[in-house]
Formats: C-alpha cells, sequence, structure tokens
C-alpha cells in the first residue's frame, strides 16, 4: 500500500480511538436509541441498498431476505437484550470460600476499542453488519474493511448510522485492498474480526499475532448434513436443492457432504438427480469452477459416481449443479472449502459410522440433521461443530438469538447472538474487601504452615471425620498464635 494510503488508516485509526472514549462513556440506552433508528432507515432504504450490491445467481428479492431481513432483526435483538446482556454482574457470596472473610465481587463487561471488521464478499451487508452493530452497542468504534465489490454498500451503511444520530468517526471504511487491512493491523487495532476462507484467516492470523491482537475467525465451511433412517426424504430432498441454488451455494454453510442412512440411500440419490435437473446453472468464478472439476474427476477416478451435472469446464458461464454418489470421506472434495453448487453423497449404516465419517474433513463451521426429533436431538449434540440445524438449512441461522461459534480448520470465536456482543467486550472484575482480618499481610510465623493446612483439611478433606480433627487443629493453632502473641 502507498505511504500515502497507510497514513490514511492511521489518521482514521487515531480519529475512532479518540471518538471510542467519548462513546464508551454513553449509556446504553442511549447508544440503542441510535440503533432503532438505524433500523427504520435501514427498512426504508433497502431498496436503494440492494442496488449497491451486484451478486450473481440473487435477486433483489434474495438479497434483502438474505442481507436485510437478517440485519434488521439482528439490530432489534440488540434494542431489546444488550444491555441486560451488558449490565454488571454482582456475584453472590454462596460461593465465596469461608476463609476469604467479606469479599465482594463484581463482573463488568467494558468495549475493547477499536474492532476492525474485514467483511466477506458473499454477504457484503448483513456479516459485517451485524458484526459492526454488536461493536457499537458494546461501546468500540469500528474500521470496515470490505470485501472488493462491497464498498459502496459499507459506505450507505455507514451514512445510514451518520444519519440515525452515530456521532462522527465511530465508523470508518477502509479500502477494499487487502493491504487495508493489513495496515490496520499494523497500526494497532484491538479486536480482529474476520469473516471469510481459511487461506485468508491463516494470513491475518499471522499478522495479528505478531501485533499480538485477539481476533475472531469465522472462516471456510464443508457442511455435512446427516439424513438419519426416520428422516422425510421429501424435505430432504427439497432442503439440499435450496442451499445448492441460495445465493448460488456460495455460503460458508451450504451443504457438502451428506450422510444418508443405507436404507434411504437409493431413494435420497434418485430424488436428488430429478429435482436438481430443473436447477438452473450457477455463476461461479473460472477458478473456482475448474477446482471443483479436478476435484470431482479425482473422487470418480476413485469410484465415486456422477449423479449429475457434467465436468465440462468450458461449458459457457454456468455451473451445472454438481452431485456425486458413493463418495469416501477422506476424498479431497469431502475435505475441501468450496463456493460452488456441490455435494457428495455418503452411504452409511448408523449414527457412529457417520459421525466418524463426518470427523475426517478438518472443517467444523455447521451441520445439519434430518430426522425424528429426538434421535436427530441425540445426534446433533454428538456433532463436533459450532451450530447443528435439525429439519432444515441455512436459514435458521438468521435468527438474531443463534451464535456462531467454529470449531477447528473453521476458525474460532464467537460472532452473533449474545455470545457474540460479549466477543466485543473484555472482562474487569472489581473484588472489594468490606470487612474481616487481613492476616496475610502480616510477616508469616511459625504456626503459619500448621494453620494453613489445617486450613486446607478443614475445607476439602475427603471425609467428614478428617474435616473436623482439621477444624480442631485449626482452632488449637490459631489459639497458640494468639498466645504467642
Amino acid at each position: 500500500m502507498a505511504p500515502e494510503k497507510s497514513d490514511a488508516i492511521a489518521q482514521s485509526l487515531h480519529r475512532a480511538r479518540s471518538a471510542q472514549r467519548r462513546w464508551q462513556t454513553v449509556a446504553i440506552p442511549d447508544r440503542l436509541r441510535i440503533l432503532r433508528q438505524f433500523r427504520g432507515l435501514l427498512t426504508m432504504n433497502a431498496e436503494s441498498l440492494c442496488r449497491t450490491m451486484s451478486l450473481p445467481n440473487r435477486a433483489p428479492q434474495d438479497t434483502i431476505v438474505a442481507e436485510i431481513l437478517p440485519l434488521a432483526d439482528a439490530c432489534r435483538f440488540l434494542e431489546c437484550n444488550a444491555a441486560r446482556i451488558l449490565r454488571p454482574r454482582r456475584e453472590t457470596n454462596g460461593n465465596r470460600p469461608w476463609w476469604l472473610g467479606a469479599v465482594g465481587v463484581e463482573i463488568h463487561r467494558e468495549p475493547r476499542g477499536v474492532v476492525l471488521i474485514i467483511g466477506p464478499r458473499n454477504y457484503p451487508l448483513f456479516l459485517p453488519g451485524v458484526q459492526t452493530l454488536q461493536a457499537l452497542a458494546a461501546g468500540n468504534a469500528v474500521l470496515w474493511k470490505p470485501a472488493p465489490g462491497g464498498a459502496q454498500v459499507a459506505l450507505s451503511c455507514a451514512q445510514l448510522l451518520e444519519e440515525a444520530g452515530l456521532p462522527r468517526d465511530l465508523v470508518h471504511i477502509l479500502p477494499e485492498a487487502p493491504e487495508a487491512a493489513r495496515s490496520a493491523i499494523r497500526h494497532a487495532v484491538d479486536l480482529v474480526v474476520l469473516t471469510g476462507s481459511a487461506e485468508t484467516g491463516r494470513m491475518v492470523m499471522y499478522q495479528a499475532a505478531d501485533a499480538l491482537t485477539p481476533a475472531v475467525m469465522e472462516l471456510s465451511g464443508c457442511d455435512a448434513v446427516f439424513v438419519r433412517e426416520d428422516a422425510d426424504v421429501q424435505l430432504v430432498v427439497r432442503a439440499l436443492m435450496f442451499g445448492l441454488r441460495f445465493n448460488g451455494s456460495a455460503t460458508c454453510i451450504a451443504p457438502r457432504r451428506v450422510f444418508v442412512a443405507r436404507p434411504l440411500y437409493s431413494e435420497v440419490s434418485r430424488g436428488l438427480a430429478d429435482a436438481a435437473s430443473a436447477l438452473p446453472p450457477m455463476l461461479v468464478e473460472p477458478q473456482v469452477r475448474s477446482r471443483v472439476v479436478g476435484l470431482a474427476r479425482a473422487a470418480l477416478a476413485g469410484g465415486a459416481a456422477l449423479l449429475h451435472g457434467n465436468l465440462d469446464v468450458d461449458n459457457g458461464p454456468g455451473m451445472t449443479p454438481l452431485i456425486l454418489a458413493d463418495v469416501r470421506p477422506e476424498m479431497e472434495i469431502l475435505q475441501s472449502d468450496i463456493f460452488a453448487p456441490v455435494l457428495g453423497l455418503v452411504p452409511v449404516d448408523s449414527d457412529d459410522q457417520a459421525v466418524a465419517s463426518a470427523d475426517v474433513c478438518p472443517y467444523a463451521l455447521g451441520a445439519a440433521v434430518f430426522g425424528e426429533r429426538r434421535g436427530a436431538e441425540s445426534l446433533a449434540r454428538r456433532l463436533n461443530v459450532g451450530c447443528v440445524i435439525i429439519n432444515d438449512l441455512i436459514v435458521p441461522t438468521a435468527d438474531p438469538r443463534v451464535p456462531f461459534a467454529p470449531r477447528r480448520r473453521s476458525g474460532f470465536g464467537v460472532t452473533r447472538g449474545a455470545e457474540g456482543l460479549l466477543e466485543m467486550t473484555i472482562v474487569k472484575c472489581i473484588a472489594t474487601r468490606k470487612r474481616g482480618p487481613r492476616r496475610h499481610l502480616e510477616p508469616a510465623g511459625p504456626q503459619d504452615l500448621r494453620i494453613v493446612r489445617s486450613l486446607l483439611e478443614m475445607s476439602h478433606a475427603p471425609t467428614l471425620g478428617r474435616r473436623i480433627r482439621a477444624a480442631i487443629r485449626f482452632v488449637l493453632s490459631v489459639v497458640q498464635r494468639m498466645r504467642g502473641a
């Protein structure tokens, strides 16, 4: 990045930090009143915001559903709940060790400072928008680095926040170039929040680690779908078709691996092959398409079967959805982060086999389970992922109550929901000694070792008899020390 642009980012960070110091003194209800005004402006400017986002495979109504409606819902969630979530918490005395005397403990949540939010290309408003609102509600300032093509909607969102009454310099929109984020990290932001690929996350983490900057990473997915024996096959087929066509399947929690109970495998395979014939081709970036075709050919060479689609890289601008059957969990196509309409079907004989097969993949963002509720919930609790949907796909995660907490190569930290709001804060504990002895402030005496040993056993010995004997020794030791004094 040119020196003058780096200097401009440093100046933006300086202004944001000054504005944040004033903003954190604003009462939470007053911050939330501004968010309420923003929600109204967001609603009234929905269509103009849609025009600032030109994404392939998306109609305007899809953009409203995918970006603006869930952002407005997330805003209302903060209006109703942020004050309760962020309020100080006073610990009760019930769990206080008796030997500490009258010590009161309060837990406070304070803003981190300036938060760098690095947005993704596939949801340029909703995902960084929710993170921005949460950061502001918690008392932070924001540097928003949009993905390529996302600057216009980010600027429009920032303008609406200012119209709603947000003080100037609390939100700065950085250039789209990756170097803008690197420059912001070099100039010492207080938290980095990234939504992007695992490869991007690795590079951002490397620089954040060098600056000892904490980070939240929502990275790549290769999500699994589990179809149990008692699943509704028609519902499964409809859901998977939705996962293939929604946003052109360019969604981090879109289905990629489908583990099907063997008694339903033939029926599910036929249903998917028939339904996929009605799907239109999806616009996919040429390099992504070429990669997918290479992975699919390798899978076919290893014994998988082509249920639907073609492997012609030069077959026009669109990509026909690709469905492979009899894929093995260890095949690379089921261990890769792919932003394209691809499904791989794996027959399984039990939930145990399904779980073991799913764990072969290094990504652990989300999953879906289809089947009778009790069994599906039991399986969901066993899955090593951050979010599980039962008998649906993708859309329930737009619920503003739902936190996103990726695992393994899919990232770490939490975004959205109450936990995502708390992620925008740091903990401060205030412990107050109200009364009682402060013997620890005096020099140790000859009886102190016996006293503290007796104290330890009196509090934690495994049997009642040992605790009683320790209590007697404790009293005698204290009396002896008092007589000596």
